[in-house]
């Protein structure tokens, strides 16, 4: 709700300021409620369900990652151990091949041995070729065909003619050949085994890396997630706390959208707004209620009071009536200025009355704390006079001026003093002080009887609507709430102390000078 132009403040007969406010009020909230659920949606439950994807697809990211390195280590382990296994073969002949050298013994087995690594070789040619490149592999596979050949030339001079086996010229020949291959062969095949070896040591410290690095960012991206779900979570739990603290100190402005997207949040906003609107609407209707209680109250006092101007008129006109032609004109003058005096009276009791039962559209404006209270006092005369109870006002010299709307104001001290009639015994009084309040800025207005208190265990509940402790049909119990809630809206306070059998003091706190922050509309 927000706070009314100074140009609306002048009285609007017959509620017509009540009814527009609520207009006002309604349509207020429906545009907010418009603007609220015109943004995009992303809620909440839409965050975590997106974060828990998210962690989900990173995982089996990981996990596709992690199954792939697995094969390809499989790969490569497997591989080591074709070489080793090749390895093995070879110099399992080039053993072989030196018995021979020494005793002519073991050249079968030397190429049972080659033959079996020339199959290796070949069974595993692709994977060799990835690891050597092709001109590499066929350098490696000339080598080996070398070496086989050397040793089948020997097996065939050994079947056929093996005295040239005794022949050192040939022999030495053929064994400096088979050593320079056999040697470049487990040159070459060790060679590959190192590089083997070391691709898979690398390939290892490469994935532990990556997988490290994986987990580093899933930790941070959980991390993250949390964080901003939680800051989202405890921020619009901060923002809404601090709307009911607002809401609790009378500002009714509705809530408005303050992001790009709306959540679970914007449901809860659309439903205080509503809440919003039914708290002015019924606290409107509340104090409404409790003014016409007051007038009802004072109604007795004043019916009491025109009683007696409209019996002077009765009488003054009868006289005339029955004696005009016996009385002088200074006389008929006289009588007739009686008539209109007393006219005048009764017309002001009437006034007064309907100043306070008039509804009119809220005034926010400078007041002078003097002159409201000897108004509202002035409006209770009836009233007190009737109970046989005076009224002391007291105000020190040179108080501060106060900011608000005066027939609000008015309200409420019309019903504390009120309540101080009702406790008070007959020829009693009541005492209404103005003065400074000990907190800086802050006027107090005090109103003090001498009735018979307010018990301890009753204390804490008179300012909780409907609670009275009037006999059934003297009061609602909506007045002390109903006046909390106008003082609180500006920017005050009401305290309460009392003594059984000593009476009560309230005391109502205003800020003086400035404007209420709170004042946002009544």
């Amino acid at each position: 709700m927000t706070q009314d132009s100074p140009h609306a403040d002048a009285p609007k007969p017959n509620g017509s300021g009540s009814i527009q406010r609520v207009y006002d009020q309604m349509e207020i909230i429906d545009k907010a409620r418009h603007a609220l659920l015109a943004r995009k949606r992303f809620s909440v439950k839409n965050q975590i369900y997106m974060a828990y994807a998210l962690v989900f697809i990173f995982a089996l990211i990981i996990a596709v990652v992690l199954i792939s390195d697995i094969y390809k280590i499989r790969s490569r382990m497997d591989f080591l151990e074709v070489v080793q296994e090749f390895m093995v073969e070879i110099q399992q002949a080039r053993r072989y091949e030196k018995n021979f050298f020494l005793y002519k013994t073991n050249l079968d087995d030397a190429l049972e041995n080659i033959h079996l690594a020339k199959a290796i070789f070949s069974d595993n040619a692709d994977q060799f070729t990835a690891i050597l490149g092709h001109k590499e592999q066929q350098t490696f596979l000339h080598q080996l065909e070398a070496y086989a050949g050397l040793l089948e030339e020997l097996k065939t001079v050994e079947r056929n003619d093996f005295t040239k086996l005794t022949d050192p010229q040939f022999m030495g020949k053929i064994e400096i050949d088979l050593r320079q291959h056999g040697k470049n062969i487990v040159t070459a095949a060790q060679g590959l085994m190192e590089e083997e070896r070391a691709a898979l040591s690398k390939t290892l410290d490469r994935k532990r890396d990556i997988h490290i690095i994986f987990l580093v960012i899933l930790l941070f991206f959980l991390v993250a997630n949390a964080y901003l779900l939680v800051s989202r979570i405890f921020k619009n739990l901060a923002r809404f706390s601090g709307y009911a603290q607002r809401i609790a100190a009378g500002d009714f402005t509705p809530i408005t959208p303050v992001r790009r997207y709306r959540d679970e949040f914007t449901e809860l906003s659309v439903a205080i707004n509503e809440m919003i609107k039914e708290i002015a609407n019924r606290e409107a209707a509340l104090i409404q209620t409790h003014k016409m209680r007051a007038i009802g109250t004072l109604t007795a006092g004043v019916a009491h009071e025109l009683n007696n101007p409209m019996n002077n008129i009765m009488l003054t006109v009868h006289m005339l009536m029955e004696d005009y032609a016996s009385l002088s004109d200074e006389e008929r003058l006289e009588m007739l200025k009686d008539a209109a005096d007393e006219t005048a009276r009764a017309k002001n009791i009437v006034s007064n009355l309907l100043d306070f039962a008039r509804e009119s559209a809220s005034t926010i404006q400078t007041l002078d704390l003097e002159k409201l209270l000897k108004e509202t006092i002035h409006l209770a005369e009836n009233q007190v006079r009737m109970s046989g109870i005076r009224i002391e006002l007291q105000v020190t010299e040179n108080l501060a001026s106060i900011h608000g709307d005066g027939q609000k104001l008015k309200q409420v001290f019309l019903n504390l003093i009120l309540n101080a009639v009702d406790v008070s015994a007959k020829g009693g009084k009541i005492q209404v002080m103005a003065l400074p309040y000990e907190k800086p800025d802050h006027v107090a207005v005090k109103i003090i009887d001498h009735g018979k208190g307010i018990p301890a265990h009753i204390l804490p509940s008179i300012f909780d609507p409907f609670f009275t402790t009037k006999a059934k049909g003297k009061g609602t119990g909506l007045g002390l709430s109903v006046s909390q809630g106008i003082v609180a809206k500006h920017g005050g306070k009401i305290l309460v102390s009392s003594e059984v059998g000593s009476g009560s003091i309230f005391t109502v706190v205003l800020p003086v000078t400035t404007f209420p922050r709170s004042i946002q509309g009544f």
